[in-house]
């Protein structure tokens, strides 16, 4: 399934997910498209997160960039089809967010979501060597946040039958549920793989850990009620 809009109407315009959108896309841009594959490689890893290097980061002065990794891997993309689907879902399901906890909350909240995915990799595949890049770890958290404050959300999704496409509206509560039992099986077939060192891939329980934690976080993220 694939979400192409929500109808859930908001408030307020949605500064910091254009924002978000728009730096990711402008990295990308700058870089994908003017460095050869060994130099997005090497990109790559350096502002990537490798877990093996963060639990075992050696001298001091490779610690600072080391984590420093953990907030520049949130805006790195290895390709066209790999930012074009994160920045749908940020868009379709972080306007609501953001309209939800104000335009400052919601920034740290997507930073404080993807921090925690990439310690959810980092402690899964602590054995990595394998650079993590992209924003879906802190897109996971919107899609937590979303799930809860907006389960009855109607979410215009694309379903695919064999070689036919078919359109229909469907609650938030199915489209992220199915959404986040694929991430959790993915996630454990995964470990089937023997080389789990070198291996590459999508860092499926990035997605698991920052979607839970977006359903726990937005409980702490919420406006106070004024009396």
């Amino acid at each position: 399934m694939i979400p192409i809009k929500n109808k859930n109407p908001r408030r307020t315009v949605p500064f910091v997910t254009a924002f978000l959108i728009a730096s990711n896309i402008y990295i990308f841009v700058k870089h994908n498209m003017s460095m050869t594959q060994h130099q997005l490689a090497a990109l790559f890893s350096l502002y990537g997160t490798i877990p093996s290097r963060l639990l075992n980061p050696g001298d001091l002065d490779n610690f600072g960039s080391t984590i420093i990794s953990l907030f520049t891997s949130m805006f790195l993309h290895g390709g066209l089809l790999h930012i074009a689907g994160n920045m749908l879902y940020l868009w379709i399901f972080g306007n609501n967010i953001e309209d939800y906890l104000g335009h400052a909350r919601f920034f740290f909240f997507y930073i404080f979501c993807g921090l925690g995915a990439a310690l959810t990799h980092i402690i899964i595949s602590h054995y990595s060597n394998v650079p993590m890049v992209g924003a879906s770890g802190a897109i996971s958290g919107v899609l937590g946040a979303y799930l809860i404050l907006f389960p009855r959300a109607r979410i215009l999704t694309i379903i695919p039958i064999f070689f036919f496409f078919k359109i229909a509206e469907l609650p938030a509560l199915l489209v992220l549920g199915l959404w986040f039992a694929a991430q959790f099986l993915n996630g454990y077939y995964s470990f089937q793989n023997t080389d789990l060192v070198n291996s590459g891939g999508v860092a499926w329980f990035s997605h698991v850990g920052g979607f839970l934690i977006g359903m726990a976080g937005i409980l702490l993220f919420k406006k106070k009620k004024r009396v």
